[in-house]
């Protein structure tokens, strides 16, 4: 039986060091941020979309071999504050992107067995390609997961410190072993906050049990991708905290909830 904990709560100076340890290896896991109580049932009320995810991608998933990227519903216990309007995230969120930014996505990516290694990748590209020059942090991945991550059930790998340099050097220093590929284990109720510009990959699901990971993606308030959408009931933003509705504010808002959730996401191209 599943323990209820106190939510977990940072001193000004841990959140400090935890966006620190962003902005300098690229992630953060806060342990034990999450009740694992509230994780089951956002688990249990997945597996239905994960179902119709399998049946509507059929033979061509779309995060590679038996993996799959499914939007969530941004409502009812998937628009809990407790979650996506967190104190302890959000105390590093906004040392890291701003206290302006935005909340711009709501998702998940779930190996199943039969999943393959994905090819090292970033999830965005340099703001000025031309340049090849790093910023500070401008989108950040919250993620969490609904399972227990064991080495069995595809953790995802990355590759400290290559967020801030180019994807050919960062794919060097891999190859050469100065950054070399950490897997990131996580239990029901811990959160990794990470820079999506470092090069990361999934591994395999080698189990019968799939695990999905879930992403709330933060970004400074000006960076727009229209592939990514989270579109807001009017019900559901007016029940929300101030600071919650603030970090919504340019997302599509609607006033019949059916409507706001249908699913437009087109956000296939994920690798850079």
């Amino acid at each position: 039986m599943s323990l209820t904990l106190k939510p977990l709560t940072l001193t000004a100076e841990a959140a400090d060091a935890h966006a620190d340890e962003v902005r300098r290896t690229s992630c953060t896991v806060l342990r034990g941020c999450f009740p694992v109580e509230t994780i089951e049932a956002w688990n249990e009320a997945f597996q239905p979309l994960l179902r119709r995810a399998i049946a509507e991608d059929g033979r061509n998933p779309n995060r590679g071999a038996a993996r799959h990227y499914v939007t969530l519903p941004f409502h009812g216990l998937f628009a809990d504050a407790r979650i996506i309007d967190n104190d302890a995230v959000m105390a590093v969120v906004e040392r890291l992107v701003g206290t302006d930014g935005v909340l711009c996505q709501l998702a998940s990516d779930t190996p199943l067995k039969g999943s393959d290694y994905q090819g090292l990748h970033r999830d965005t590209q340099l703001l000025f390609p031309e340049t090849g020059v790093e910023t500070p942090p401008y989108q950040l991945a919250v993620n969490f997961p609904l399972v227990d991550v064991t080495p069995e059930r595809g953790p995802m790998e990355y590759a400290p410190g290559t967020h801030m340099t180019s994807k050919a050097e960062g794919l060097r220093r891999i190859e050469s072993g100065e950054a070399p590929l950490l897997p990131v284990f996580l239990n029901r109720g811990d959160v990794m906050i990470r820079d999506v510009r470092h090069i990361h990959r999934g591994t395999p699901n080698l189990t019968d049990t799939p695990r999905p990971m879930v992403v709330i993606g933060y970004s400074r308030r000006w960076l727009f991708r229209p592939e990514v959408q989270t579109r807001v009931p009017r019900e559901t933003l007016d029940g929300l905290p101030e600071r919650a509705r603030r970090w919504l504010r340019f997302n599509p808002v609607f006033d019949r909830t059916e409507e706001a959730l249908q699913t437009a996401e087109t956000y296939r191209a994920f690798a850079y």
